[in-house]
């Protein structure tokens, strides 16, 4: 346990540590692009095989690459490939088993090999995801699934907030998948529907090339988050027996509780025992916090426990209440619905969707009023102090520390965009 060799991914990270150097001097040197990214190299600067390509001398090959059109068929496809309507139903009903061509995509791309020298296909490549292709041979009517050659870049990016966290990200040029695992680092520590402007963020995270096109982001490996004066380290640290986040002095970000059970929205009344309510017109005790968001948003179960109710009322409309132990419940209402496998004796763990935010009962809008009890009693989690995470095991650390040093000096080289206002 005490070895570098168990810890693949720690050996990844410290190899990758002199291209996160060339990559953190690149961005803090770009005047004013800060959402510059590796992902931004021409595909014709890609590293590409010199030789073979699916197995083929490339020197006795042509390929032409194509788009599925709207309405096209599977069988055209291998029609313009000399195929005969034989040939087609031999090769579609001996290759049905890994793929149904009524699954054809319209804009998915395709590529037909050619023999140089005869000029007539050997083959039809069609990509079935961003990661699987077919590769059909049209001589011995057969086909294989194969998985596309893929490789990981290191990236970094720094961001400042001028309205929101999604803003900053997507204008930067973060994917949108990344923008989800920046929420899940902080989703214990930090609560993102109080950002304020002048607000900031650094992010050194993978890249994942197929093909040597950019395909999809990976980890997020260290980050960095500025708010209300305090900095919010985190660490991505990885051994054989778990994966996660941890903070500058080892302590895991991932806590007992979510800090709110849906993403991407706003506090729109805290607990309050005289609040005016909104639809009955008259001072009513609000014990809960309610989160505004579209509706149909996911809500989720903000620690491990068991369902003990699922149900309607006309004050609470569709809500769910869970048990995570002997003093704390929680409890979700106005749902638009109650996602159909959660009734009272499921299990649950912490982030898995328990409902879809509503309107329903007692609401004036779209929102989910999270309520947390207490030994038996309703009070304002923003101000309860909850259980605190298993610490990271203590012959653990010094391993820890090699990769959080490594990272630390990655980030001190991004710098931020000071165009934009703090």
């Amino acid at each position: 346990m005490g070895s570098l060799r168990s810890r693949p991914r720690i050996i990844l990270a410290t190899l990758f540590a002199s291209f996160l150097v060339v990559v953190a001097v690149i961005i803090s040197k770009l005047d004013n692009e800060p959402r510059a990214r590796l992902a931004d190299t021409p595909l014709s600067d890609a590293t590409v095989p010199d030789e073979k390509y699916l197995g083929y001398n490339v020197s006795d090959i042509c390929v032409e690459t194509h788009s599925v059109q709207r309405d096209q068929f599977f069988s055209e496809i291998l029609s313009a490939c000399g195929l005969s309507g034989r040939d087609i139903h031999e090769l579609v009903e001996s290759t049905k088993e890994i793929f149904d061509p009524r699954n054809l995509r319209t804009g998915r791309k395709y590529e037909v090999i050619y023999d140089a020298e005869s000029g007539k296909p050997d083959a039809l490549r069609y990509d079935i995801s961003s990661t699987d292709y077919l590769l059909y041979d049209l001589h011995a009517k057969c086909a294989e699934r194969c998985e596309r050659e893929s490789s990981i870049r290191i990236a970094g990016h720094s961001g400042v907030i001028t309205s929101s966290l999604w803003v900053a990200m997507v204008e930067g040029g973060i994917p949108p998948d990344l923008i989800d695992k920046m929420q899940d680092v902080y989703a214990w520590s930090l609560d993102f529907y109080h950002l304020q402007k002048g607000d900031r963020f650094k992010l050194i995270y993978e890249e994942i090339y197929v093909d040597g096109e950019y395909s999809t982001s990976g980890d997020i490996l260290a980050a960095e988050f500025i708010t209300s004066g305090k900095t919010f380290p985190a660490y991505y640290y990885v051994t054989d027996e778990y994966a996660g986040y941890f903070d500058d002095e080892a302590r895991p970000m991932k806590k007992a509780f979510l800090k709110a059970p849906v993403k991407y929205s706003r506090i729109s009344s805290r607990y309050n025992p005289r609040r005016f309510h909104p639809v009955l017109k008259r001072r009513k005790a609000h014990l809960g916090t309610d989160y505004a968001a579209p509706t149909g948003t996911p809500i989720y179960a903000v620690a491990n426990g068991v369902i003990t109710k699922a149900s309607f009322t006309r004050g609470n409309g569709n809500y769910v209440k869970i048990k995570h132990d002997g003093q704390i419940s929680t409890q979700y209402l106005h749902m638009r619905n109650i996602k159909s496998d959660i009734k009272p004796g499921v299990q649950v763990k912490q982030g898995d969707v328990i409902g879809y935010v509503g309107q329903t009962g007692l609401a004036s809008g779209p929102h989910v009023c999270f309520r947390f009890w207490k030994n038996g009693k309703q009070v304002d989690h923003l101000r309860e102090n909850l259980p605190p995470p298993k610490p990271m095991p203590e012959d653990e650390i010094p391993f820890f520390e090699q990769i959080r040093d490594i990272m630390q000096e990655q980030l001190q080289q991004i710098s931020y965009d000071l165009s934009v206002p703090a």
